[in-house]
């Protein structure tokens, strides 16, 4: 059975759309009319550390804050037709099917689909689901869509599948770079400057040591990444270089996932997420725009501001056949 709030004799079926990332989970009810319903937010998702089971009783919490919250305005959520979830950590279809049946057994809704955190992006970025998403955070992932339903995509999983990149990536090649050019064993560079004088260290030996010491936690560790950038700016070559080849992998990335489709001649979105694509690192920037225009010189590169939620429940309502009056009304409450 489907979710039934308090007053929902008067309300018609609706969409719980999640977006759960590793450091943070959105969640909203959305009525077939594009309506808002109740929001909620927990912290990120991570089966592969706490389990399924556990992480689906977090988002069993949001769920039940947010119906608690539109009790309280006396929302009207109706029978909840269908859970649309863009999660991290679902890299592999397998996962997906697996992480779907574990929330149908939740009674949250009739039906459900599961995908990838990257097609919420991708969604919230275009009108209809047509385009190719890259995604740049801590990782990197790419995905992309036609409006009949078939998708491109890869496994997204770390260096076993091929991924290079992304915050984690970048901060990881910019301390390898500098530890080896203060001890010697590599060429030159700033980085050996820079990253220890951001955490108040006058040598890599001082970083090196803190981070394996715990001193500076883990999670610390995509700092680097700005300073990367900064360092590149100011014309240091080995931060150049990096900048250069996270270029390269986004556009790669994107180009496979438009030949896929068959879009590589076509004029379509590509659309760049995550922190590292969203903070609009120029040297960066222009380098994608660059090498895109020469592979797919239709492309149309669009960054995506919009908060991925909002492509979790757009895909819901595309599920659901809700027409694009709801799904304007959608956006609009979310830009």
């Amino acid at each position: 059975m489907g979710v039934i709030a308090a007053g929902s004799d008067t309300a018609t079926s609706s969409v719980l759309a999640i977006d759960a990332g590793n450091s943070k989970t959105d969640l909203a009810f959305v009525g077939v009319d594009g309506s808002v319903l109740a929001t909620a937010r927990v912290g990120g998702f991570q089966p592969p550390t706490t389990g399924i089971d556990a992480a689906l009783d977090m988002l069993g919490t949001a769920v039940e804050g947010a119906l608690a919250d539109a009790r309280s305005r006396g929302a009207a959520i109706g029978e909840v037709e269908h859970v649309s979830a863009c999660l991290a950590n679902a890299d592999l279809p397998v996962e997906e099917r697996e992480l779907t049946e574990a929330i149908l057994s939740r009674g949250w809704a009739r039906t459900a689909e599961v995908r990838n955190d990257t097609f919420a992006v991708l969604r919230a970025g275009v009108d209809e689901p047509l385009g190719v998403a890259v995604v740049c955070g801590a990782g990197i992932n790419c995905v992309g869509m036609l409006p009949d339903g078939r998708t491109a995509r890869f496994p997204a999983i770390g260096k076993i599948s091929g991924d290079w990149g992304g915050g984690g990536g970048l901060s990881d090649e910019a301390m390898w770079h500098a530890a080896r050019a203060e001890d010697g064993r590599g060429e030159p560079t700033e980085l050996a400057r820079t990253l220890p004088r951001h955490f108040g260290l006058d040598s890599m030996y001082a970083l090196i040591e803190a981070f394996h010491l715990g001193r500076i936690p883990v999670e610390r560790r995509h700092e680097m990444a700005p300073v990367l950038f900064a360092t590149s700016i100011a014309g240091d070559p080995v931060a150049r270089s990096l900048v250069r080849r996270q270029a390269e992998e986004v556009v790669a990335m994107s180009t496979v996932a438009l030949e896929k489709l068959g879009l590589l001649d076509e004029r379509v979105p590509v659309l760049l997420g995550g922190g590292v694509l969203a903070a609009r690192h120029p040297e960066l920037d222009e380098q994608i725009v660059a090498l895109l225009a020469a592979k797919a010189p239709k492309a149309v590169i669009r960054v995506v501001t919009a908060p991925p939620v909002l492509g979790a429940a757009l895909l819901g309502l595309d599920r659901l056949g809700a027409p694009a009056a709801a799904r304007a009304k959608l956006r609009a409450y979310y830009i």
